[in-house]
C-alpha cells in the first residue's frame, strides 16, 4: 500500500532535516517551500525574507488557500506509481491538508516537527537561507504561517517528533519513526 506523508512544523523546527532522513532512504520528497521559492525565481524577484511570504500569501489570494497542494497533488500521484512511500515537505496551512486527505484518504497522515522557539530562531540565524531574516521577519513568519493553521495542524497531527536536542538524537528518532511507519 503507497503512503503520503506531509510534515508540518513552525520555521526552523526541522522538517527539512527530517526530509533529508527519508530521502537518504530513498523516499522522494516534495517541497512545497521550493514551489514558494521555485515561484520568486520565475517573477524574478529579489530574495528577500519578507519577498516569499508575499508570494505566498499572493498565490493564496488569488487562486485559494490550497493552492500548492493542488499543484502538488498530480507529481505525488506519479511519485506514488514506483514508490511505497512519498514526502510533502513544508505542510503549512488546514486548506492543504484538506486537500491532502481528501485525495489520499487513510494512505495519508500528518507528521508535526516540534520545537523550542528560541533554538528555531538560533537555528534559522545559522542556516542562512535567502528566506530567512532578524528576529522581526521570524515572527512575522511565524504569525503569517499560524495564520494559514499551521499550529491546528501541528495540534492535530498524526506523529509528533521533538527536536530540542542534538541533531544526532533527532536524526535517530525520525530513523526510529520511519521504521514504524514502514513495517
Amino acid at each position: 500500500m503507497a503512503r503520503v506523508v506531509a510534515v508540518c512544523g513552525m520555521p526552523g523546527s526541522g522538517k527539512g532535516e527530517f526530509a533529508a532522513i527519508l530521502d537518504a532512504a530513498g523516499v522522494p520528497i516534495v517541497s512545497m517551500g521550493d514551489m514558494i521559492r521555485a515561484e520568486v525565481a520565475r517573477r524574478g524577484l529579489e530574495e528577500a525574507p519578507h519577498v516569499f511570504g508575499q508570494v505566498a500569501a499572493a498565490l493564496r489570494a488569488e487562486f485559494g488557500e490550497e493552492v500548492l497542494a493542488v499543484r502538488l497533488c498530480d507529481r505525488v500521484d506519479e511519485l506514488l506509481e514506483s514508490h511505497a512511500l512519498v514526502l510533502i515537505e513544508g505542510l503549512r496551512g488546514t486548506a492543504e491538508d484538506d486537500v491532502f486527505s481528501g485525495r489520499w484518504g487513510e494512505d495519508y497522515r500528518t507528521v508535526a516537527i516540534d520545537t523550542d522557539e528560541e533554538l528555531r530562531f538560533e537555528r534559522i540565524q545559522r542556516r542562512g537561507r535567502s528566506e530567512d531574516g532578524d528576529r522581526a521577519a521570524f515572527q512575522a513568519r511565524n504569525e503569517r504561517e499560524r495564520g494559514w493553521g499551521l499550529e491546528v495542524l501541528m495540534n492535530e497531527a498524526d506523529d509528533t517528533i521533538t527536536n530540542d536536542e542534538d541533531l544526532a538524537q533527532f536524526q535517530a528518532e525520525c530513523t526510529r519513526w520511519l521504521e514504524r511507519i514502514s513495517s
